[in-house]
């Protein structure tokens, strides 16, 4: 059993996981895989065919767009930005040329952070709030700035070392 709320629509052929729950004004994407656990918070937007792990929660008001893919026990913090292109046009289509983003398992990203799209998030890093993510990020590493840059490390429990 998921839980939906009756404000979200969800499109045809879409998987999500038992114990999920998501909240007010979501659109799901045909396609769209979501794992156990998840809490997809107000005005989600997950694009078609977008990969989202276990245990994850995506605040309000973020858009994952095709070719961004989640792993297990990611936090995204509120008004998150994900790209897919990375010279968009309107008068261009550029679906072939979308840039894959992956955030590896544990990551944390804060409110407001812009992540370029073309780049890994590390398993269990920290990208600070406000931060403009231009390039990958190691594993255990905390970023943030515009553009962010390392600013050191932290455990699996997400303590500052």
């Amino acid at each position: 059993m998921y839980f939906i709320h009756e404000s979200s629509y969800i499109d045809d052929n879409v998987e999500i996981g038992e114990g999920t729950k998501i909240w007010h004004f979501c659109h799901i994407q045909e396609g769209a895989k979501i794992g156990k656990n998840c809490i997809i918070g107000q005005n989600v937007n997950i694009g078609p065919n977008v990969i989202i792990g276990n245990n994850v929660k995506i605040q309000n008001n973020v858009s994952v767009f095709t070719e961004v893919f989640i792993e297990d026990d990611v936090f995204i913090g509120p008004s998150v930005v994900f790209t897919n292109v990375h010279n968009p046009r309107s008068f261009i289509n550029r679906k072939d040329e979308f840039k894959s983003t992956i955030v590896m398992q544990g990551a944390s990203i804060g409110a407001n952070a812009t992540i370029i799209c073309g780049n890994i998030i590390g398993q269990y890093s920290f990208v600070g709030a406000g931060s403009v993510v231009t390039k990958n990020i190691s594993d255990y590493t905390v970023v943030y700035g515009v553009p962010a840059r390392e600013k050191g490390k932290v455990d699996k429990e997400g303590n500052f070392l």
